[in-house]
């Protein structure tokens, strides 16, 4: 399941003000449906968004979250599959893996922490970094301590500020996976994942043509945050954008004043008009954005850029024109499938927490 899947449930629940539980895989081996820093919420009914398995453990995960709802202790639970994953609840799991889940507490009195400030990074635009302490005998109650981090924001829960301090450090040792990671504090040996939070991608369409639907719809269910713009008002009044999270009539001239375009993660540019399409992508030439899609044969392609001049010099690396792989797509939906499997295969690594968090 996507973030913005997860979001928009802990949206929905949090207005009812009833008690969560967090399901965050903290370490596996073997072969696993999910991998370390793998979220999940669980709700008082025992329903769950997300999976960590492929549904058959969840309903025992979520008899162990009614307990850590009920007494706020965190707690993990670990389901060992590696020699009995034909056997494990009799339903054949076949995964020959291994799972440890951290279950957390989420309540309303202390306004659904740290998930909320994990939801306000991943509604951000800046790549941060989740810390959670793991279960200690030496001191159980330090189990589900958690810090969030990006470059310009910090946020404990539970935390004295030398643990937060050791937290931080450690959280600048950090690489781009999920890990768990052991260090020394007040002479004890303690564990922490550290997770990276990307920030639910954001996908712009320029031009709200007939094919844009599609792409727009699928984007959607594959979690990405859309917004479609275009120049001709009676476009977007059609029907089937109603996935999209923003519309913006506007000329194309206006685009980089209107949008902020460093927030975007990939632009389509498919307005099938070819003074704006020069248009679009002289402004998107000053953008960082990574990923740089273009509809039309090579040709036009080519035309384009000589148009540009010294702009296209710009956009070396980053346009894909024609947009999409090669999978034999033709129709306005194979066409999408094919321009979001390319920006999924050449989407670039985030970046890693900068220092200045420190």
């Amino acid at each position: 399941m996507s973030s913005k899947a997860l979001l928009q449930r802990f949206a929905t629940w949090r207005s009812t003000q009833q008690t969560l539980a967090l399901a965050t895989v903290i370490e596996t081996a073997g072969s696993t449906y999910s991998k370390a820093g793998h979220r999940i919420l669980i709700s008082e009914s025992g329903d769950y968004q997300g999976l960590v398995s492929g549904g058959c453990l969840e309903g025992d995960l979520a008899a162990h979250a009614r307990k850590v709802m009920s007494t706020g202790i965190a707690t993990c639970v670990t389901y060992d599959m590696r020699d009995e994953a034909d056997e494990l609840f009799g339903l054949g799991v076949g995964c020959n893996g291994l799972l440890r889940i951290l279950l957390q507490s989420l309540s309303p009195v202390d306004d659904y922490q740290p998930f909320t400030a994990i939801s306000e990074v991943l509604l951000g635009t800046e790549t941060g970094l989740c810390g959670v302490l793991v279960e200690n005998p030496a001191d159980p109650g330090l189990a589900g301590k958690s810090l969030v981090l990006t470059p310009s924001h910090m946020q404990h829960t539970g935390l004295s500020p030398a643990l937060t301090g050791a937290l931080t450090s450690l959280c600048m040792t950090a690489g781009r996976t999920a890990a768990l990671h052991r260090f020394t504090h007040d002479g004890h040996t303690l564990q922490a994942l550290l997770a990276p939070l990307h920030p639910v991608p954001r996908l712009l369409v320029l031009g709200a043509g007939l094919d844009a639907i599609p792409l727009v719809t699928l984007a959607d269910t594959l979690g990405w945050r859309v917004s479609v713009a275009d120049h001709r008002p009676a476009y977007l009044a059609r029907e089937g954008f109603g996935a999209a999270e923003h519309t913006l009539c506007a000329p194309a001239a206006e685009l980089a004043q209107r949008l902020p375009l460093e927030t975007f993660s990939a632009v389509v540019v498919m307005s099938h008009h070819l003074a704006t399409d020069r248009t679009y992508l002289q402004q998107l030439a000053d953008s960082g954005i990574p990923y740089i899609g273009l509809l039309g044969p090579q040709a036009r392609r080519e035309r384009l850029l000589q148009d540009l001049g010294a702009a296209a010099q710009a956009l070396q690396g980053r346009l894909h024109g024609p947009a999409g792989l090669d999978i034999g797509a033709d129709s306005p939906e194979t066409i999408a499938l094919s321009i979001l499997a390319q920006i999924q295969a050449v989407s670039p690594p985030a970046a890693e927490l900068r220092s200045s968090t420190s």
